[in-house]
């Protein structure tokens, strides 16, 4: 298990390192079709802090397939209504690979306020 400590550190940074840690590839038998990652463990997630404005110019997207179905809400918006946790879960799930591993990588990933 792999414990990464969010306290004062960029959003980016702390998703990027448990991004790489759930992918395998700091070890030496790192293949990219199998899933090779250990658990980690996010502490300290209501610590984490993005620079500038981006809190509230950073926006995520959803779209429901239908014609006017675009939704989109900022990063203070999304804090507000399910937590730091979630926009670190978006973070690291943007950075992984979009294939049928994605899923279980990220089922290996765990967030503590």
């Amino acid at each position: 298990m792999i414990t990464i400590d969010a306290e004062n550190k960029a959003l980016g940074r702390v998703a990027a390192a448990a991004a790489k840690a759930l992918m395998g590839k700091h070890k030496t038998t790192f293949a990219k079709n199998v899933v090779l990652g250990e658990e980690v463990k996010i502490l300290n997630a209501s610590k984490v802090f993005l620079s500038g404005t981006k809190a509230g110019n950073k926006d995520y997207l959803r779209y429901s397939g239908y014609a006017g179905g675009l939704k989109s809400e900022t990063y203070d918006m999304l804090v507000a209504r399910k937590g730091h946790e979630e926009a670190i879960r978006k973070a690291v799930l943007g950075m992984l690979p979009k294939n049928r591993l994605q899923a279980k990588r990220i089922k290996l990933l765990s967030i503590e306020k």
